[in-house]
């Protein structure tokens, strides 16, 4: 009960942020898109948010959960213009270790810091009586370069890469490699916590973002979380 009324409440104030985002893409990118490219795509929220506000052509959608790939290729039936891909992206071919979580949209390539302070606040908000906690198992999973994926998908563009992948989110940019400049938005989150451990920090995502020209033209903290939503855009694709 405490787990589902926490998520009701974090889904509805996380839809005024959705909302910003849509009208910034809107703004920028127009109602039209050629290629949505889902990292993360968990139960397939951003698709259906994304199909609802854009017109699009082809989606990738990327899901190395073996629990979450099995409710999103249930939901997303009904979408024709959708390729479903049960991987993890990162920054080289490897079989890894994988956290199923509870909570299934924490599950993550990273490893947990159970002695943070905000692991134990998070847990008491979503698992006050530690009911859930013998859900959560390592696994493990393939995962690539989406630079490869792309090449073997004859993918030459695209418009908006969405990434929500736990603290794995910079791992998955550098697997774009050279294709990073055929890539219009960047839409990513980052943790400032430090539940999970990342090998990276904002400042050196940031720095490889502006190296390879692109610009942050959107931030946003969620809610009740120490997160933010960022969307950087390349500057030189109207170039």
């Amino acid at each position: 009960m405490f787990y589902s009324l926490a998520k009701f409440f974090l889904f509805h104030f996380d839809s005024f942020n959705k909302k910003k985002i849509c009208s910034v893409l809107k703004q920028k990118n127009g109602n039209k898109i050629s290629i949505l490219v889902d990292v993360g795509a968990h139960h397939g929220e951003s698709i259906k948010f994304f199909s609802k506000n854009f017109s699009i052509d082809k989606i990738l959608a990327f899901e190395p959960s073996e629990r979450n790939f099995k409710i999103l290729k249930k939901k997303t039936q009904k979408f024709q213009n959708l390729s479903l891909f049960k991987i993890g992206l990162g920054e080289k071919r490897s079989y890894v270790d994988f956290l199923e979580h509870y909570d299934s949209e924490s599950s993550t390539l990273v490893k947990i810091n159970k002695k943070s302070k905000y692991f134990k606040k998070k847990n008491f908000y979503l698992d006050f009586f530690n009911f859930n906690e013998k859900n959560m198992s390592m696994t493990k999973i393939n995962i690539d370069r989406l630079e490869n994926i792309l090449n073997e998908q004859k993918i030459d563009i695209i418009n908006i890469l969405k990434i929500d992948t736990e603290g794995y989110d910079f791992n998955v940019i550098k697997g774009l490699g050279k294709f990073i400049t055929k890539v219009n938005y960047i839409y990513f989150e980052h943790h400032y916590h430090n539940m999970l451990k990342k090998d990276y920090n904002f400042s050196e995502l940031s720095t490889f973002m502006k190296e390879n020209n692109f610009k942050k033209i959107f931030k946003s903290k969620m809610f009740f979380r120490k997160t933010f939503e960022y969307i950087y855009s390349n500057q030189n694709q109207n170039k």
